[in-house]
């Protein structure tokens, strides 16, 4: 599913080396040598630092066609999911290139986002729509109901945590 040429294709159109990555994202050479080279798939954190790193929404490695019809009808949204998570990201934007992503994240109990907090270029917005949710940001911690919004500073460390039995909903924006 995750496009690791891409990736690579990417890094030199910016004209960045492995290693002008790798600084930039604080993972290694040879981590994203095997991400670009399709032998891994990236976490969910390494997948954020990844695009904010190259400063493109998430939704661009997972792009079908660009037609940019600006409807996305009920049942036609992509559907990210990432090897090893149980989390799926609903792509609401019709915009590839915008600024803004627009994400229904289905997060499963349990399930958390990243082990480690992760920080990002950008602002982030979300909205509760079914069950909870458990913002970890920076040295808080919120817990968010159906109902419940946040907002922040995307470069502010943050993890996501369903701490609930059933599914968590929430609708988010990261303008970047």
């Amino acid at each position: 599913m995750f496009n690791g040429a891409e990736l690579r294709e990417i890094r030199k159109q910016k004209q960045l080396t492995l290693q002008n990555l790798a600084d930039k994202t604080g993972l290694s050479m040879s981590l994203l040598s095997q991400i670009e080279r399709g032998l891994v798939d990236p976490t969910v954190g390494t997948f954020w630092k990844i695009c904010s790193a190259l400063d493109v929404p998430i939704n661009h490695f997972f792009r079908v066609k660009d037609d940019h019809e600006p409807v996305i009808r009920k049942g036609l949204h992509k559907i990210i999911q990432l090897k090893n998570t149980m989390t799926k990201y609903h792509v609401l934007t019709p915009l590839q290139e915008g600024k803004i992503e627009f994400l229904l994240i289905e997060i499963e109990p349990g399930e958390t986002l990243e082990q480690e907090q992760i920080s990002h270029s950008g602002e982030e917005c979300g909205y509760i729509l079914q069950g909870e949710l458990k913002v970890l940001l920076a040295d808080r911690e919120y817990h968010l109901y159906e109902g419940d919004s946040i907002g922040f500073n995307s470069t502010s460390p943050h993890r996501f945590i369903n701490p609930g039995k059933s599914v968590s909903l929430a609708v988010w924006a990261r303008a970047t």
